[in-house]
């Protein structure tokens, strides 16, 4: 099995009343806007998130309004240090 790719990204917008139930949209660097659902099938999460807090998305799939992310969950720690290690092996990096 591949490894799952997951996008950094921060939650600019909560909607809890959307016609297909409670979403946010999440704003990432590489691939611009992105939607999720708050409900427990794609947001692993107990808590809600709040605007201004970091993401991370996974099983994306392209709609013809943009982005979903399929599954969401903060940001943790060890993410950062995963990205700090995958940031090294640019050769400007440190120099």
């Amino acid at each position: 099995m591949g490894k799952i790719c997951s996008y950094l990204a921060i939650v600019e917008k909560l909607i809890l009343d959307g016609k297909h139930g409670p979403y946010a949209v999440a704003k990432s660097e590489k691939i611009g806007a992105v939607t999720f659902a708050l409900d427990s099938s794609v947001w692993l999460e107990k808590c809600m998130p709040d605007e201004g807090i970091c993401v991370m998305l996974s099983d994306l799939r392209k709609k013809r309004a943009g982005w979903r992310a399929m599954s969401a969950r903060f940001q943790r720690p060890s993410d950062i240090q995963q990205s700090s290690i995958e940031s090294t092996e640019s050769p400007e990096q440190g120099e």
